[in-house]
């Protein structure tokens, strides 16, 4: 898979994302990416990348002119395009140009999944005020947020979205489990089948919210030693039955959610 990313800050990029799965997903050829400045697409002596917003107001906004060429010059070793009055020729196919932006969807392991199924992402890193909105309705695929917060740019959050979409990716992951087995999955997001099915009421509950939930917290996790500081780990997990461990997996899990993430549980009333 390939991740484009347009930015005023190339250097930033110089360091998360040479750790890790993505470091490993890179030096096995499993992922490209591919950091462009963005005031190379510039043409003016200064190499301007914003102005004043029309209209007023404070800051200053990125212009239109040097992301659409950014875009269009990155895309143009699949599909040359050549800019006209009003082009808003859609990007080749397996191909989302994503804008960061704090005014966007907000980006949730569901959209993870989606973009792991691609071939290509184009990222483009917001600054300053924001960018000119032309770039949100004619140039991007997606505009994506991170949080219910601002932050000073799109570089931060493009990291982000291209390690939770590199773990998604078949062969990043030592142990492909691992990406099905955790918070905001979907694994609780299946009915019981026959082999699992509860034989308590209390399990039967349990086991229908489960399957309701788009996306539970991932049960807790314990490791050696089994008694730190006289906190112990849960019986249960020390008693090698595998189907306990399962059904106790289940219920923390949901209990954790109710406390930490109630707003996943309102979902299923939708």
């Amino acid at each position: 898979m390939k991740f484009d990313i347009v930015t005023i800050f190339p250097e930033f990029f110089a360091g998360p994302l040479h750790y890790g799965i993505v470091r490993r997903a890179r030096e096995s050829g499993l992922i490209d990416i591919r950091v462009h400045d963005l005031r190379q697409f510039t043409h003016d002596r200064h190499k301007t990348v914003d102005d004043r917003p029309f209209g007023g107001g404070e800051g200053m906004v990125l212009k239109p002119e040097p992301l659409f060429a950014a875009v269009e010059t990155i895309l143009s070793d699949v599909a040359p395009r050549k800019a006209e009055q009003g082009d808003t020729q859609d990007p080749p196919e397996g191909t989302a140009v994503v804008l960061l932006s704090a005014s966007g969807k907000i980006f949730a392991q569901e959209t993870a999944q989606r973009f792991a199924a691609l071939e290509r992402m184009v990222l483009l890193c917001g600054r300053y005020e924001g960018v000119d909105e032309r770039v949100a309705e004619h140039l991007a695929t997606h505009e994506i947020s991170i949080g219910d917060f601002v932050l000073s740019g799109g570089e931060l959050p493009a990291a982000l979205v291209i390690d939770a979409v590199t773990r998604l990716l078949p062969g990043a992951l030592g142990n492909e489990a691992s990406s099905v087995h955790e918070s905001f999955s979907s694994a609780w997001g299946k009915a019981p089948t026959q082999e699992r099915k509860p034989r308590q009421t209390e399990e039967n509950q349990l086991a229908r919210e489960l399957w309701r939930v788009p996306a539970a917290l991932d049960y807790p996790h314990y490791t050696r030693p089994a008694d730190f500081r006289g906190w112990r780990v849960p019986e249960v997990l020390l008693s090698g039955n595998h189907e306990e461990i399962r059904r106790w997996r289940e219920q923390v899990a949901l209990e954790k959610t109710r406390r930490n993430r109630p707003d996943l549980l309102s979902r299923t009333n939708q």
